[in-house]
């Protein structure tokens, strides 16, 4: 298991550029570059792979255009790095909350995992998701 501090930070690092050429900028070529050869989706409306990956980020191209990703806080433990995300997906939506977890192996994200709450309007707490 990774302990050494400055591969957890790289790690962070990855999965940050990662959310910024995927997810801000929608561009695969750049986001391609941080996966590893492998790519296992454990999302169930993704498919595995590059090519799976590809086809989403087209999709949130087409479908989604504004869409907008914050990460609020990341962390990083073994191979593993945890994003925890509002998403939203148009202007003026309150979004998601959104937990990631990704594995890295030698530097290259290799797996992804995710659960989405939708922000309600009313909350029983005043305490907000992120």
């Amino acid at each position: 298991m990774i302990s050494d501090p400055s591969t957890l930070e790289a790690n962070k690092q990855t999965v940050l550029a990662f959310y910024e050429a995927g997810l801000r900028q929608k561009n695969y070529a750049a986001a391609a570059k941080l996966l590893g050869r492998r790519y296992v989706q454990h999302n169930p409306l993704i498919a595995d792979g590059h090519e799976g990956f590809e086809a989403f980020l087209a999709y949130l191209n087409e479908k989604f255009p504004d869409l907008r990703a914050e990460i609020k806080h990341v962390f990083a433990e073994g191979d593993f790095v945890i994003a925890h995300v509002h998403g939203v997906r148009e202007p003026g939506q309150r979004g998601s909350a959104i937990i990631d977890i990704f594995k890295l192996e030698d530097g290259k994200i290799v797996e992804h995992w995710d659960v989405i709450q939708p922000i309600p309007e009313e909350s029983a707490n005043p305490n907000g998701m992120f």
